[in-house]
């Protein structure tokens, strides 16, 4: 099968690419990571506007969705202008909120971008118990073994691999929302969301170091005509494209073996990518003033977020062994 945006998908694009490249986002991460979310949520308003978040709500809820394939295109262009905020978090909310009056209460103003949500697991391991930007979300939801609960707060809050990605613990107890677990499309949500992400943020640390090897210079002659540098980052293209028809495939079918190997392949190739352009910009890579650093940390952490690659590997042998019924 041959998989291809349309003109309204591609312009989709265009127009977030435009609108995040004119708005300094490099400065407005570092202020997030501050605490400061001024910035940031004026720019959360800007891509709620553009219909970014209805995405992911359905249209009974004032949203546009759900619209998996439009919501993944989305996330790509957030994840090459390393956009900060819980937008993975919202999206999945999104899903998680299925009961009428909860769903009703609170989801046109996620639509809006009015307010913004995150989403913590109880019991699960010790990174998904934190939630990300819980200082900064309106909606804090706690998966719990009871149900889904609205957090009344968060005590404290501890930094991350990213500083951009500040991660808080939710308060126990609050409103109880739904029973029993929760709907698997949360999870598939979150996860394309992340791969779709993770997809831009190795774009973005393609591009940049592409164009780093051009100008720098070494024996008088560009680095980028060195021939082993010019086969890692060969190798770091060929596997960010094997991972796009992956993701939007799987945005596509919704199924959760097609999920997981598109996280796995999204994520293990934009942390091959963060790889690539630290050893190309050699010691500038390493420094956290310079812009490179906001997309080398956001691959790491994306990586092992909802699920790490041997967990979505695992979730795809899974899917893959069981028998065909017929």
């Amino acid at each position: 099968m041959r998989f291809l945006l349309d003109p309204e998908q591609r312009a989709f694009a265009a127009s977030l690419d435009a609108m995040l490249t004119a708005a300094d986002t490099p400065g407005t991460a570092r202020e997030w990571g501050r605490g400061e979310h001024a910035r940031g949520r004026a720019l959360w308003a800007r891509l709620a506007g553009a219909g970014v978040f209805a995405l992911a709500v359905p249209q009974a809820y004032e949203g546009l969705g759900p619209r998996p394939v439009d919501l993944a295109v989305a996330f790509v262009e957030l994840g090459r202008h390393a956009v900060p905020g819980p937008l993975v978090e919202t999206a999945t909310a999104a899903a998680l909120l299925r009961e009428p009056g909860p769903a009703k209460r609170l989801l046109p103003a996620l639509a809006s971008g009015a307010s913004m949500a995150t989403v913590a697991y109880e019991g699960a391991s010790e990174e998904e118990a934190f939630a990300l930007d819980g200082d900064a979300a309106d909606v804090r939801l706690s998966v719990t073994p009871a149900g889904l609960r609205l957090a009344p707060g968060y005590d404290g809050v501890r930094p991350s691999l990213d500083p951009a990605r500040r991660l808080a613990r939710l308060t126990a107890g609050g409103e109880l929302l739904a029973v029993g677990p929760p709907a698997p499309e949360a999870l598939l949500t979150a996860r394309l969301a992340t791969a779709a992400q993770a997809l831009g943020v190795g774009l973005a640390l393609l591009e940049r170091t592409v164009a780093y090897v051009g100008r720098r210079t070494q024996f008088g002659v560009p680095v980028g005509s060195f021939q082993a540098v010019k086969h890692r980052l060969a190798d770091t293209r060929i596997a960010l494209e094997f991972a796009r028809p992956l993701v939007l495939g799987a945005a596509v079918t919704m199924d959760p073996a097609d999920v997981a190997a598109a996280k796995a392949s999204a994520c293990e190739a934009a942390y091959g990518a963060a790889r690539a352009a630290l050893q190309a910009h050699g010691a500038i890579g390493y420094t956290a003033e310079y812009d490179l650093s906001l997309w080398l940390t956001k691959a790491r952490a994306l990586r092992t977020a909802w699920g790490t690659p041997d967990e979505c590997r695992a979730a795809l042998l899974a899917a893959r062994a069981r028998p065909v019924s017929r």
